[in-house]
């Protein structure tokens, strides 16, 4: 005696209904995930800048010789073009990785007439120096940034690599006076370092559309101990302007501070302010 196969019921109006619920909410959660996952649009998945840095120096050099102590005033020097080269690649939607990379490399003369200081104690006469100052510094940092939006925040940690040359010659023909003691000598010296250093970066970045964005950061970098002590300040305010979708044109305005010792038997110290406009061409992917 045969027996009829169970008949399979066709699914029911409500189960139809509460299954096109469960997959329009499926849906809807998968899109709201992927528009979550997309950066920000003051963010850049990929990018690359590389432009110059139009600076107005104004320097300040001491060191120990063998004849005494020796400072120069603050002074401006002529303005120097640097090269400069940035770049930044965005992981996921909220994390960055960051490269800055610029390079100072120019020559200092200095006629010092009248007053000026040796071994601490006021002389007058002349003195005649000339240097030649090569700072590098390149900076790789994380940071994480906040919001999704149009405005974005970013906060970063990284390491800093600082080489600095100097080189250079000194002759002198000064008196003191209290006792009256002359001093009349010359000579050159030469010195390098190469040091890694924690850093610090805060930044904040505003699209005000999809051709122009603007934003503003600022960088410090701290090194205790060792051969080489000091710190390098950095901040920049600035605008992005593309007038094509993945090519560019960055402006700013910025400064750079370096105050660095140098430890051993004679110590010297280098005090360099950098302040003007850059320029760069940015290429985003």
């Amino acid at each position: 005696m045969s027996r009829t196969a169970p008949r399979t019921a066709a699914p029911s109006v409500h189960t139809t209904i509460v299954r096109a619920l469960q997959g329009a909410i499926l849906l809807g959660a998968a899109a709201a995930g992927m528009a979550q996952a997309q950066q920000s649009p003051a963010l850049d998945r990929v990018s690359i800048s590389a432009g110059a840095f139009y600076a107005e120096p104004e320097i300040h050099l001491g060191g120990d010789t063998r004849y005494g102590r020796i400072d120069t005033p603050d002074e401006k020097i002529d303005d120097v073009t640097l090269p400069r080269v940035k770049g930044e690649v965005l992981i996921g939607d909220s994390h960055g990785i960051s490269f800055d990379y610029f390079r100072f490399d120019e020559g200092y003369g200095a006629d010092l007439n009248g007053d000026t200081v040796v071994e601490g104690r006021p002389v007058s006469g002349a003195i005649r120096a000339d240097a030649n100052l090569r700072i590098e510094l390149a900076r790789l940092s994380y940071k994480l940034w906040f919001g999704k939006e149009k405005n974005v925040f970013g906060v970063g940690l990284g390491a800093a690599h600082l080489r600095a040359k100097i080189s250079g010659s000194a002759s002198a023909n000064v008196s003191a006076t209290a006792p009256v003691e002359n001093y009349a000598w010359s000579g050159s010296a030469s010195a390098s370092e190469s040091v890694w250093a924690p850093t610090v970066e805060l930044a904040w970045r505003h699209a005000l559309n999809d051709q122009v964005r603007f934003y503003a950061e600022a960088s410090g970098v701290k090194k205790n101990g060792g051969n080489v002590e000091g710190h390098i300040y950095n901040g920049a305010v600035g605008v992005e302007y593309f007038p094509h979708k993945n090519i560019g044109l960055v402006l700013d305005y910025g400064i750079q501070k370096i105050d660095l010792h140098r430890n051993g038997e004679r110590t010297a110290d280098i005090d360099l302010k950098l302040t003007g406009p850059s320029a760069y061409v940015k290429v985003r992917f």
